[in-house]
């Protein structure tokens, strides 16, 4: 696999990658990444064409994406971890 290149945004980064004809594209933030596989579609075959493809609109909904993922994150730490069962640091004087 190798990084064809990246897709400028202000918030987060976005990696094209291709393996054989295949492609993958990589969207990151400082806590969660998505991957979406493309596979070998000719139209999507070079990193102008995949700059397309990921228009703001995409962005906006892996962003939108990404927060559903952290509350239900959130959601799952609280029942694995009930508020009284997590530890609590000592006071350090």
């Amino acid at each position: 696999m190798r990084i064809l290149g990246g897709i400028e945004h202000p918030e987060l980064k976005i990696t094209v990658f291709k393996m054989d004809d295949r492609i993958t594209v990589k969207f990151e933030n400082q806590a969660y990444e998505i991957g979406i596989k493309l596979g070998s579609n000719e139209q999507l075959a070079n990193l102008e064409s995949v700059r397309n493809w990921a228009d703001p609109a995409l962005a906006e909904a892996i962003q939108q994406l990404m927060n559903q993922l952290h509350v239900h994150r959130l959601e799952a730490d609280n029942r694995a971890f009930p508020a009284g069962l997590i530890a609590e640091f000592e006071d350090i004087i």
